[in-house]
């Protein structure tokens, strides 16, 4: 143990895996971990993708994906996988255990992707099409990946290092390819451009592999052989590789099923990005495994999101709150019809209470919070269908142990105390890929078990409910005080002309740390709004400490391709001030 009572493992010797690779991190850290995760019976040990292909087998004709109106099958869907399968194995020697990045937005062309490099018995590596060159490189030289499966409206990103040799092939998908001949809604224009000729002989199109026979062995590698390599960012340094098993997905795919009760009737509309745990668990993985129908979204768009909920009968959306605040801004909200949808929910940030109210008034449903982490393959806390509390992370889940530990001592707390959130589940991570001494870091041990720190400051209430506080590194100390910014945003969504807000650390005058707040004004708000105003108001909301003295009003506030405020970006802007 070292002072801050985590583990740390030096001098590692690698060993070499059962298909002769140098595996630096993958055994050591399964050897390690696998030990602490909590097991039951009924989980399942076979590959992630076995799900669609047995679904391709009962459903064959049953609708599997609709994009803009294009539906495919599951025979369909499978069918392509398993061409892909063959491409990657026979055309590229993508060989088991091998990674392969994939670089997309929500597409038919991102779950065929995906599941083919599983099929291939290979790890996915699925990115951010928001990244840069630089970026890319990173995470291609990190993870070993040779091949990248691309959107083409990105391929520009990939061309320097695929010239440098920093991979070897280049698949590029066509989002066109998969769109009808006609179309009602409309298109933005990365979406509709045609088919690109491959520039190089290292790079094919999406169409070319799937024309190319299916691959002609079963995949092996399944239970705590890695299905996937998700990155994660940090506060500080490069993003780091979370390991996730066939186990630790496979987990994460039962809990969400029998906790919510899912069926394979769900019309499932897929807004939240594939590249991210929550969308792809939450609207790819499980629907397919169930033999639910999947509507995917490319990209946010509150009108088509609307008029997909009526016209397809939408039955789930996973939806993160900026999401929720965006289409509950559109004009003539009141008048739609929500009647087919049946749950609603998810995470990544605090569902503003005043926004959780008005959204429980047009729908009838209380908005889902949840809670969990890259590190735990998603939600591993969610709350209760039919018992909800606002502003809350929800119950453990399956087979979780979550704790709170002191964050200067790591001893446990209880009581409701606050402090740091820990947790050991069926669904974490097997390490950071590649380095095991954040993976070492990462641990606490409790009563002889291995937990993960988190880094979230949360308590439990008598009734085992989980309420997060704030991230560590985010809280705000004004004169002594600890304020968290998510305390005071959740207050001022309660203003009725504000449409959004972002609290980060400012500096007053005589160079204290204060509260300040960027603000998004409604443009339908029946009164004008300064800060003169706003700062009045709050004096009736909130503790004088945790008063916003410093206001900015911005028209817009940056998010990430999650649809999270990026507090990080605009805290780092005023620090430069």
């Amino acid at each position: 143990m070292n002072k801050n009572n985590s583990l740390v493992v030096p001098n590692f010797t690698a060993p070499v895996s059962l298909y002769g690779q140098p595996e630096a991190v993958e055994v050591p850290s399964h050897r390690l971990l696998a030990s602490h995760v909590t097991r039951h019976p009924s989980l399942p040990i076979t590959p992630v993708q076995e799900g669609l292909a047995v679904n391709a087998r009962r459903y064959p004709d049953k609708l599997a994906i609709e994009f803009y109106g294009q539906a495919i099958s599951y025979n369909v869907l499978q069918d392509r996988v398993l061409r892909l399968a063959g491409y990657l194995t026979e055309s590229l020697a993508v060989k088991p255990g091998d990674r392969v990045l994939v670089d997309m937005q929500n597409s038919p062309s991102f779950v065929v992707a995906f599941y083919a490099v599983l099929a291939a018995d290979a790890v996915v590596v699925p990115v951010n099409p928001m990244n840069l060159e630089s970026e890319l490189r990173w995470l291609i030289e990190d993870s070993g990946a040779k091949v990248v499966i691309a959107a083409q409206d990105i391929a520009e990103a990939f061309s320097a290092l695929l010239e440098q040799g920093v991979f070897n092939h280049l698949v590029l998908a066509c989002y066109s390819d998969d769109l009808p001949i006609t179309c009602k809604e409309p298109i933005a224009d990365f979406l509709i451009a045609p088919r690109q000729e491959p520039f190089s002989p290292a790079v094919s199109t999406l169409a070319q592999a799937c024309d190319h026979p299916r691959i002609r062995r079963d995949a092996l590698r399944k239970g705590e052989d890695l299905a996937m390599l998700v990155y994660t960012s940090g506060t500080t340094g490069h993003p780091k590789g979370c390991m996730l098993s066939h186990r630790a997905v496979n987990a994460q795919l039962v809990a969400l099923e029998h906790w919510n009760h899912w069926s394979c009737g769900a019309m499932v509309l897929a807004t939240a990005p594939f590249f991210h745990v929550t969308g792809l668990c939450g609207s790819m993985l499980l629907p397919l495994a169930l033999g639910a129908s999947v509507v995917i979204l490319p990209r946010w768009d509150r009108s088509v999101a609307m008029d997909w909920i009526e016209s397809r009968g939408i039955t789930h959306w996973t939806a993160i709150p900026t999401m929720v605040i965006d289409l509950l801004g559109l004009d003539g909200i009141e008048r739609r019809n929500f009647s087919s949808i049946q749950l609603i929910g998810g995470g990544g940030t605090a569902m503003p209470n005043a926004v959780a109210k008005r959204l429980q008034t047009l729908t009838g449903l209380c908005y889902q919070e949840g809670w969990g982490m890259s590190e735990v393959c998603g939600a591993i806390h969610l709350n209760p269908p039919g018992a909800v509390k606002p502003q809350c992370l929800g119950i453990a889940m399956f087979d979780v142990d979550t704790r709170i530990i002191d964050i200067d001592g790591g001893a446990q707390l209880y009581g409701g105390e606050q402090g740091e959130i820990v947790t050991r589940c069926p669904t974490l991570f097997s390490g950071y890929w590649n380095n095991p001494q954040a993976t070492f870091e990462a641990l606490v041990e409790l009563d002889g078990r291995l937990f993960l720190r988190t880094g979230d400051i949360g308590s439990f209430d008598c009734e085992g409910y989980l309420f997060m506080a704030e991230r560590l590194k985010r809280m705000i100390n004004v004169s002594g005080y600890k304020v968290w910014p998510s305390e005071v945003e959740n207050m001022l969504y309660q203003h009725p002309a504000i449409q959004e807000a972002c609290v980060i650390a400012g500096r007053a005058t005589d160079g204290r740390e204060t509260v300040k707040a960027l603000v998004v004004r409604k443009s339908s708000a029946l009164e004008p709004l300064d800060a003169e105003r706003l700062m009045s108001w709050s004096r009736q909301q909130m503790a004088a400490y945790k008063i916003p003295r410093l206001i900015e009003f911005v028209d817009a506030l940056p998010k990430s391709a999650t649809g999270k405020i990026q507090w990080r970006e605009l805290q780092n802007l005023e620090n430069q001030q």
